[in-house]
């Protein structure tokens, strides 16, 4: 059996603890370092915080808003007051007695386009600048607040095509004159059908004849019919055997005319000398309600000849004077000629 010396024994028991108090030691010293950087890392974390903290409970920050709440109001009180100048402006030479001929009822149609347009554009030029002066009173930098502005636009174009389309098809509406405020019109492919109420830059509002409102988007219109008159004129021709039905169909056009623009009215009659009676009654209604003279018309003036009166089927037809007389001025002369013939 080996004996140690007991100097030796009592060194190694030295050196052990030696050891162990340096390992406690660095283990202290690790977790002190490490306490030290998780405090340093949230206290980099917590500082934007901290400081946003402050500045929404700052006196600054309450100048600022309540900066902000003056500029909003005074954006809508200057859109409310333009707005209603505008029709005092562009309406200024418009007189009650006017007579509404075509060329007046087209210039009030213009004036009435540009007020709707005006106020439309109002709108979006007044909120994009109480948007620019709120940015530069918190960020209290113009020129940052332009630039970050112009940025946020360009993001905003991107996502937000339709929205450009739109306003492209409303200025192409607008300059190429293809409908104005007032104007009745059938927009396809929604075919919605009814008055032009307000026309902007980015959506067109018409309300139909039945009361509804419908907003179109300018971008999404692939085809319009407008009616410039306002109505559908029609011509209904009627033949008959003896003068007696004729008066009685005369008589019968007096019926439901509230319903009509241009209330049957007769404007021909032509007694033949076997004793037939052809009679031209002309009505305006309405577009989209031509089912007022093609039916109900129609049924009230056989209902009122008598089907042993009537020498034929009332005959219908379409025809707008001016556009005839526009179509006949655009033929070349020969063809003119053949038509006159």
């Amino acid at each position: 059996m080996v004996r140690l010396p007991i100097a030796l024994l009592f060194q190694a028991g030295v050196d052990q603890e030696e050891t162990t108090g340096g390992t406690i030691e660095a283990a202290g010293e690790g977790a002190a370092q490490t306490a030290g950087e998780t405090a340093r890392i949230l206290g980099d974390i917590m500082g934007p915080f901290r400081a946003f903290f402050n500045y929404v409970f700052s006196a600054e920050f309450l100048a600022n808003v309540i900066a902000a709440v003056i500029v909003v109001f005074l954006g809508i009180l200057a859109y409310a007051v333009v707005a209603r100048l505008i029709p005092l402006i562009l309406k200024w030479r418009r007189s009650d007695d006017e007579t509404l001929d075509e060329e007046a009822i087209a210039r009030i149609k213009r004036q009435d386009t540009a007020v709707t347009l005006v106020r439309n554009m109002l709108r979006y030029v007044i909120f994009a600048v109480i948007v620019l002066i709120i940015l530069s009173i918190f960020l209290q930098n113009i020129l940052a607040t332009v630039g970050g502005a112009a940025i946020l636009a360009a993001v905003i174009g991107f996502g937000a095509q339709s929205f450009l389309r739109d306003i492209i098809a409303g200025f192409s509406i607008i300059f190429e004159g293809q409908y104005a405020v007032g104007d009745f019109i059938e927009v396809q492919p929604q075919t919605s059908a009814g008055i032009v109420e307000e026309l902007g830059l980015r959506t067109t509002r018409i309300r139909t004849l039945s009361g509804e409102v419908v907003f179109v988007p300018n971008g999404a219109v692939t085809g319009v019919t407008t009616y410039v008159s306002g109505q559908q004129r029609f011509t209904v021709e009627i033949q008959l055997y003896d003068s007696e039905a004729a008066e009685r169909v005369i008589g019968s056009l007096g019926e439901a005319s509230d319903l009509y623009v241009t209330p049957p009215r007769l404007v021909s009659r032509e007694d033949e000398d076997d004793g037939r009676v052809r009679l031209r009654i002309r009505a305006g209604v309405l577009p989209s309600m031509s089912w007022l003279v093609e039916d109900n018309l129609t049924g009230r003036v056989k209902a009122a000849a008598g089907e042993e009166s009537l020498a034929s089927e009332p005959l219908i037809y379409k025809v707008d004077q001016a556009s005839l007389r526009r179509i006949r001025g655009l033929l070349p002369q020969e063809s003119r000629r053949k038509m006159q013939r």
